[in-house]
């Protein structure tokens, strides 16, 4: 699943019953080389303008992103903790262009960051200094203090969401998605609008022009979408909440964010 995950090197963090080891890394785990994913003729095809976007992470929500988005024809920059160099079986396969991290964000109307939380302060200055104008920054992460991130009092102590925690990182607003959805279904369960089966992502953000063009692109990718409120309501698609890893239609994802509880469980806490 998406950061319920991301560790450089392909850590896998623990999840809610029936997710463990199936969750997303943010390293070379779950790559799949030499072979380039394309719509399947069942799943929805582009129907928005072609746009730049920028990926930072190149685990398995990262790589399956670019797969998905390419196929789509919008123009991806992947860029990793390794450098580009490490890039080029993924550019091979999708026609993604591998950049370094400071380049990610350059022209981009939609950036993407996909890796651990902790290595979000480590980002460099004036990485969006060169986007397009009014881009918008997807953020995937999920906090776990035991496992990899360490301690973070801002989030434990104080009170700060993930989201907003990386937001105040990176001094840019952010789009919380794809947080708690698997890797795996990014490629293989989209499905066109009206479906019944269609699967349904949580949302949340505080720019609505931003959170309504997210919405549209994971529209796009195959998937409805449920607005789950500001990123201070975020909590709710936080790791051990109901909707953590549900593979479920817009009722029944309204339905766990609204069951959602803020107290931070044990085994989440450092």
């Amino acid at each position: 699943m998406s950061s319920a995950c991301s560790g450089a090197g392909g850590f896998v963090a623990p999840a809610p019953p029936g997710v463990l080891g199936r969750l997303h890394a943010d390293g070379n785990a779950g790559r799949r080389r030499g072979v380039r994913t394309v719509a399947r003729p069942d799943h929805p095809s582009r129907t928005g303008d072609t746009m730049k976007i920028g990926i930072i992470g190149a685990g398995n929500i990262g790589g399956n992103l670019t797969r998905r988005l390419t196929s789509l024809g919008h123009e991806v920059s992947i860029a990793n903790s390794r450098g580009p160099q490490t890039l080029s079986a993924l550019a091979e396969e999708t026609g993604a262009t591998p950049v370094t991290v400071a380049e990610a964000a350059s022209g981009a109307e939609v950036v993407v960051v996909t890796i651990p939380l902790k290595n979000v302060p480590d980002l460099p200055s004036g990485l969006f200094d060169k986007a397009a104008e009014g881009f918008v920054v997807i953020d995937t992460g999920n906090y776990y203090p035991k496992q990899r991130d360490g301690r973070i009092a801002a989030i434990e102590d104080e009170g700060l969401t993930e989201s907003r925690w990386t937001a105040e990182h990176l001094g840019h607003p952010v789009i919380k998605a794809f947080n708690g959805t698997y890797a795996d279904d990014i490629l293989s369960k989209p499905l066109p609008a009206g479906d019944p089966d269609r699967m349904a992502l949580p949302v949340a953000g505080d720019d609505e022009a931003a959170k309504k063009k997210v919405r549209a692109l994971i529209d796009e990718l195959g998937f409805d979408t449920v607005d789950a409120g500001g990123l201070d309501d975020s909590w709710r698609q936080q790791p051990e909440t109901p909707v953590y890893g549900l593979r479920a239609g817009v009722e029944a994802v309204t339905k766990a964010l609204a069951e959602a509880s803020p107290e931070r469980k044990d085994s989440f806490k450092g």
